[in-house]
């Protein structure tokens, strides 16, 4: 199945390529930088972190004193005033400071914030990093109401903070929490009092600001004018953006205040008053806002949606091959119709593709799925599971992501069988009344439950030789299943997921 022969076809792919909003690639590219790093590290990072501990422990202490006396009751219910509102603006002048102290001196506004009066919401995008919550301590006087979740009202620390905001809470634990955070929204909004401005990401994720991807549409139910808000990072090194696939946190910390100055532009554009029929149509309403806000940022839009990002997050759990690139492998998919033909169930059921023959090569891949080697769509897709500019890619790869994609609501373990089946050893006869089908030997058994927890090389051999209790160095898929069902911490393995069984996504044309 393996082709050596470059032909033109198979090389036809080394002209496409995919941009996917949700990954950030972040390296020290020469040896001045990391030169730069090293001595900043040592020199200018314990300063700044001192100072950021010593503004952020005076901003806790203004929120402590201004939030005393006052319940949980009366911050949802009325805005603060007088003294207390001047502390909400002590408060946001030591937050911005802090962020100066972090190196962010080189911040840049462009355009007028509008008042609660004329936009009782902001909406931010694009969204790609923590470091966007300098947005609501520089929008005005006061800082903006956020959104944020009921837990972090009890934090230690950053609770006091985030509730000196007036937030709009978000409960978990509500089976109507979406309804509610939209009633409370449009209420705030639509309120006589002199509430601050309530601000929203409308993209509900992270992403590397290459495209703005679905709004969200719970910051346009209220039907009320919003000022759009574009942010800007224009960095030679691109230390903040925090996306699904990328650098963590700590990281990105690091880096950020080890450089002498990160440049942030952040513009107000003017605010957006909606028709009557964008405000009986909040997607629509929400759909026009990013239209102007891509237009001013001049990037594209996209279909992706925060649930994709969930999507992407069961795959990685799962140790799926290309996890950061399923939703595309779905659009690819759905494009040339293999999700309605289940090819692959057929080319699993029959065993075709083994570790012998699993390496194919583009024309190859177009025969297995019955699709045009000459489709853009189909060259896209191979493109995916390339490796290193290698000419041929592991089908297997290919197989576990239409596996998942064909099983995103069923339990962990029916997938885990399915993977299983790839892995499969081929023998004649057992000494055992089991099927022949489905038998794993301790590679195979290794491989499969990779995708099921982190394991060793040691603690597999363990569970093998626990399971094969007839000394056949062979194991049947329904052995694991039953001990892994006796297994407290693995229960979670045979729990059926909210993720719809078949998505129906937007195809760009």
């Amino acid at each position: 199945m393996s082709s050596q022969n470059k032909t033109k076809t198979d090389d036809d792919y080394s002209n496409v390529h995919i941009v996917n909003p949700f990954v950030h690639k972040l390296k020290l590219e020469n040896t001045f930088d990391k030169f730069k790093t090293a001595v900043l590290t040592v020199v200018l990072l314990p300063v700044r972190v001192l100072i950021i501990c010593i503004l952020l422990v005076i901003a806790w202490g203004l929120a402590s004193i201004g939030l005393y006396g006052l319940t949980m009751e009366d911050l949802q219910t009325k805005p603060m005033s007088g003294w207390r509102r001047k502390f909400q603006s002590l408060t946001a002048m030591s937050m911005r400071a802090m962020f100066v102290a972090g190196s962010f001196h080189n911040l840049k506004l462009i355009g007028k914030p509008a008042s609660p009066k004329d936009a009782p919401i902001v909406v931010v995008a694009p969204h790609s990093s923590f470091f966007d919550s300098i947005v609501p301590i520089s929008v005005g006087a006061v800082p903006c109401c956020v959104l944020a979740k009921i837990e972090t009202s009890s934090l230690a620390f950053f609770g006091k903070l985030i509730n000196f905001t007036q937030p709009i809470y978000v409960s978990r634990e509500d089976p109507n929490s979406r309804q509610n955070t939209i009633k409370s929204i449009i209420e705030r909004a639509n309120s006589k009092l002199d509430w601050p401005q309530i601000i929203i990401f409308p993209e509900g994720t992270c992403t590397n600001r290459s495209c703005l991807i679905t709004f969200k549409p719970g910051a346009f139910y209220p039907g009320v004018p919003v000022q759009p808000v574009c942010i800007r990072y224009p960095n030679k090194l691109d230390t903040v953006t925090w996306t699904w696939e990328g650098p963590g946190v700590l990281k990105l910390l690091w880096l950020t205040l080890t450089q002498i100055q990160t440049a942030c532009e952040i513009e107000f554009l003017p605010v957006y008053v909606p028709s009557d029929e964008e405000k009986k149509n909040p997607k629509m309403f929400a759909n026009n806002v990013r239209k102007v806000m891509a237009k001013a940022l001049d990037v594209p839009t996209s279909d992706y949606t925060y649930d994709d990002c969930r999507l992407m997050t069961r795959a990685k759990e799962l140790n799926i091959p290309n996890a950061a690139d399923i939703v595309e492998i779905e659009r690819l998919n759905q494009k040339i119709s293999i999700d309605q033909r289940h090819i692959e169930e057929n080319i699993l059921a029959t065993g075709r593709i083994n570790s012998k023959n699993c390496y194919v090569s583009l024309s190859e891949f177009a025969k297995l799925l019955e699709v045009a080697p000459n489709d853009v769509s189909t060259k896209l897709l191979f493109s995916l599971f390339r490796k290193d500019n290698e000419e041929n890619i592991d089908f297997r790869d290919y197989l576990m992501c239409a596996i998942f994609l064909n099983r995103t609501s069923v339990p962990a373990i029916q997938i885990l069988e399915s993977i299983s089946k790839l892995y499969e050893t081929k023998v004649d006869y057992v000494e055992t009344n089991t099927s022949t089908k489905g038998l794993l030997n301790t590679d195979g058994l290794l491989n499969v439950m990779k995708h099921a927890m982190p394991l060793t090389s040691d603690d597999c051999t363990a569970i093998f030789t626990q399971l094969d209790k007839r000394n056949q160095k062979l194991i049947s898929f329904y052995d694991l299943q039953e001990w892994l069902s006796s297994k407290p911490e693995h229960s979670h393995l045979f729990k059926a997921t909210d993720l719809p069984t078949k998505r129906k996504i937007q195809c760009d044309q």
